[in-house]
């Protein structure tokens, strides 16, 4: 039995390889940055994030949909929980009915400041992720008094995270 966790450690390569099979196998893992990620990053670093809202906008306007503005960062713990609970196949359909989401890199709170600043957020945000939950046709803030309410995403189920946004959601046809 000594030579089961030699074992384990010989296999710890093949199976990292496994878990990246975009990655050549004869490539070594160096650095923490190439391993797979269990959580999205869903924050674009280098995306225009002006672009990026007005676009959303106007495609949540046309669908008659209200537009979450996610601001966050891929340091956030928070924030990249929150972006998978949004992508499982049981909250993601209701969402895509209801809202069109935009995510907005906010760097460590020096980035895209503009955003927030745009619908009356001009002090420093409580926390992240925050999200805006906004009216495209009036262009109006309508959650104002609860953008950081997920700052503790990861204590939400996917059920709290639809009824808290279920608040805001436009009336459906």
């Amino acid at each position: 039995m000594k030579s089961l966790p030699v074992l384990a450690v010989l296999a710890v390569p093949f199976l990292l390889a496994a878990a990246a099979p975009d990655r050549a196998p004869h490539v070594p893992i160096t650095s923490f940055e190439q391993l797979p990620k269990p959580l999205p990053l869903p924050y674009d670093e280098s995306a225009n994030a002006d672009q990026a809202v007005a676009a959303a906008k106007l495609r949540a306007k046309r669908a008659g949909e209200r537009l979450i503005i996610d601001l966050g960062g891929n340091w956030c713990l928070d924030c990249r929980l929150l972006a998978g609970t949004l992508e499982l196949p049981a909250l993601k359909g209701w969402l895509a009915s209801r809202y069109e989401i935009v995510t907005v890199d906010i760097g460590r709170f020096d980035k895209n400041l503009q955003i927030p600043a745009h619908y009356g957020i001009r002090s420093r945000l409580e926390g992240v992720p925050a999200l805006l939950i906004v009216d495209p046709g009036t262009d109006k803030l309508v959650n104002g008094r609860s953008i950081a309410a997920l700052a503790d995403a990861r204590s939400l189920t996917p059920q709290a995270l639809a009824d808290w946004l279920a608040q805001w959601s436009p009336e459906r046809r």
